[in-house]
């Protein structure tokens, strides 16, 4: 592929794509934001056909965002950053997509969270949303810790918090713990008089249902609540593993990113904190970092 020798006229779009929505963004070689996209799930773990859709769809939306016409996907420099693609068998099955762009290069959603957290420079990120893992970039060396899914992984995530939660609502209406409001918050919020309404209620939910009441664990942890505060501890106590886990590759900065990043902010050490910096960009900008550097390595006037 030949790129135009006018930074400011090259175009690239960035995609970060996960298990609940996908984030596009178009910008141009100069590094200026142009239009943003917005779409749904793109792990294609859980389907290949809905993440090409997804990805499809945001990078549309962010060239109507750009008042830029459909047809210019074909001039578009794609890096694209996908949840569950770390598994060979789901990598080549997006490499072999037939897409619409003018180059494709692809990675994992830690990668380009990790580049955009550090401006395209080697570092460290902890992502604590509805999964949750760490990875680090250094010196070309990645090293990945976590990343296994829900519900047999994701230790300290939004959805480890949701499970535990049932987990111990269940407990508390057999009459196995008790003085924790933590049941009656849960119960409430999903409508439920007893067990076998919870266990109708939640049979067969994926992740992102289980990490929308990690704000109710965090809230009933907040005003003392002590089953709430174990969990919350415990949660903390694993994230807490993982940066001194990614702290042994000797990274220059360590992020955490993810929406539960604010929440946990008060239930790490002290000494643990003070390592911790604010990512630099976002995950959607490192896909573009990674799309220009993926260029920069390439024969001239060539790419794949």
């Amino acid at each position: 592929m030949q790129t135009n020798n006018d930074k400011s006229t090259q175009l690239f779009l960035g995609i970060d794509g996960g298990g609940s929505k996908c984030k596009a963004v178009l910008m141009n070689g100069s590094g200026e934001t142009l239009g943003v996209g917005l779409a749904g799930p793109a792990n294609p773990t859980h389907s290949v056909a809905q993440a090409i859709e997804s990805i499809s769809c945001a990078a549309k939306l962010a060239l109507a965002d750009a008042r830029l016409p459909q047809e210019q996907l074909s001039q578009l420099v794609a890096g694209v950053g996908l949840a569950g693609v770390n598994l060979p068998k789901y990598f080549q099955k997006i490499e072999d997509w037939q897409h619409p762009f003018a180059a494709m290069f692809l990675t994992t959603d830690l990668h380009i969270a990790c580049l955009g957290a550090h401006d395209g420079h080697d570092g460290a990120v902890v992502i604590t949303g509805t999964g949750s893992c760490g990875y680090a970039l250094v010196n070309g060396q990645q090293t990945m810790v976590g990343a296994h899914g829900f519900p047999h992984g994701d230790k300290g995530s939004g959805a480890w918090l949701g499970l535990q939660a049932v987990q111990k609502t269940l407990k508390a209406l057999d009459g196995l713990i008790a003085g924790s409001t933590l049941p009656e918050r849960l119960l409430s919020q999903l409508g439920c008089q007893s067990d076998v309404e919870l266990v109708e209620a939640v049979v067969g939910k994926n992740a992102n249902f289980y990490a929308r009441f990690a704000g109710l664990v965090f809230d009933a942890a907040d005003q003392g609540d002590p089953i709430a505060m174990a969990i919350v501890a415990e949660g903390a106590g694993y994230i807490r593993s993982v940066i001194e886990r990614l702290r042994k590759v000797n990274p220059p900065r360590i992020s955490m990113i993810g929406g539960l990043t604010g929440l946990y902010a008060n239930w790490l050490d002290e000494a643990i904190s003070a390592q911790v910096q604010p990512a630099i960009k976002p995950p959607e900008v490192g896909a573009v970092l990674f799309a220009q550097q993926q260029i920069q390595q390439q024969p001239a006037n060539r790419a794949s």
